[in-house]
């Protein structure tokens, strides 16, 4: 059994007096992939965000490789330099060239020496196929570029846990493989540990150890990968499937 990574104990979050979720729990161990899958709305952005300390939740624990994390800003400004996290809307600085996006974390919250981060970000550059962008603001770039750039951004930072939220979402369908295809190399090739979003059902298949469907903020199914896709246990499950033509 591979170690610990990431676990969640009855974890609950509102808003307001809604319950987005109920009483999560999980555990995410060392090179897994774990998907989140589900109808939009079913809770999955909201969870992951919560795994990032961008949302605060009403009870329940949460444990990185053993150790409880304490739920305040400054524990969470430490821990992200180890939960990495890629957004659907790509969040790159406008103003700044795309070797400025990914030195910036590193060399100013983690101390490193620019040089040495620099030729790291030009070696990741080079395997998302992006090298000669270095000098290119992300207004020149289009939306894939602009995701592949905002992955390598988080490597940079060197994550222990990588977290992907809907990432190719908002991409046009040609761009999307050159985006699941980086997601796979890193789970094949660098046995990353990550937890995704996704609506991709044929990659969540390829690349999911286990899934964790959800509806409603409740988890109706955690099992692996490929029990979900080719025995789901519930009925929701199976029409879920089934209307996402898989």
């Amino acid at each position: 059994m591979t170690k610990e990574v990431l676990r969640v104990e009855h974890l609950n979050k509102f808003y307001g007096d809604w319950q987005a979720l109920h009483d999560i729990s999980f555990t995410l161990h060392q090179g897994e992939v774990l998907t989140l899958l589900g109808p939009s709305g079913s809770g999955k952005s909201t969870l992951i965000r919560c795994l990032n300390g961008l949302e605060d939740f009403k009870s329940g624990s949460l444990y990185f490789k053993g150790q409880k994390i304490e739920n305040d800003a400054k524990n969470w400004q430490a821990l992200r330099q180890k939960i990495g996290m890629v957004f659907q809307s790509y969040d790159l600085f406008p103003n700044f060239t795309v070797l400025e996006n990914i030195l910036l974390a590193p060399v100013k919250v983690q101390k490193r020496p620019e040089e040495e981060v620099k030729k790291e970000a030009l070696q990741l550059l080079k395997r998302v196929g992006l090298e000669k962008y270095v000098d290119t603001y992300p207004r020149e770039l289009s939306g894939g570029q602009k995701q592949r750039i905002a992955i390598v951004r988080a490597l940079a930072m060197h994550p222990e846990v990588m977290l992907f939220d809907e990432v190719t979402a908002s991409l046009d369908p040609e761009m999307v493989r050159g985006v699941l295809q980086i997601m796979t190399d890193l789970s094949r090739v660098d046995h990353m540990t990550m937890i995704i979003v996704t609506h991709e059902m044929n990659f969540a298949r390829q690349i999911a150890d286990q899934v964790l469907f959800l509806e409603e903020g409740k988890i109706l199914e955690n099992t692996p990968g490929k029990e979900f896709f080719e025995h789901p246990q519930t009925d929701r499950a199976r029409d879920f499937l089934t209307s996402m033509d898989f």
